[in-house]
């Protein structure tokens, strides 16, 4: 029988490779439309081709939620709006920082 896969097995990333895509593709948008907050469904429809795959936003709901927790991004959830907003932390902002200067001095 015939495999169906479309990537040769040494190309397929695991699922916490994907998961780290994902992480840092979310928090590096965020950053960049710093100050200003977004929300999740907009972060949605900036980062994907379909905003209606809930696959894609199940990954990027999930990495908000992430790193929230490691305490990179606020994530404000309110009573009366259907969305959250999204901001990233003051310690986010430092470590972007200071890593974009070493990567700076580098070149």
């Amino acid at each position: 029988m015939r495999d169906q896969r479309s990537c040769p097995e040494s190309k397929r990333l695991s699922t916490a490779e994907q998961d780290r895509i994902i992480r840092h593709t979310v928090l590096i948008a965020v950053i960049d439309l710093h100050p200003a907050q977004v929300t999740v469904s907009e972060l949605v429809r900036q980062l994907t081709r379909s905003a209606g795959d809930f696959g894609e936003r199940d990954g990027i709901e999930q990495a908000v939620l992430d790193l929230a927790g490691l305490g990179l991004l606020h994530h404000h959830d309110f009573r009366n709006r259907p969305d959250s907003l999204v901001a990233p932390t003051q310690a986010a902002l430092c470590a972007y920082e200071l890593l974009s200067e070493d990567e700076e001095d580098e070149d």
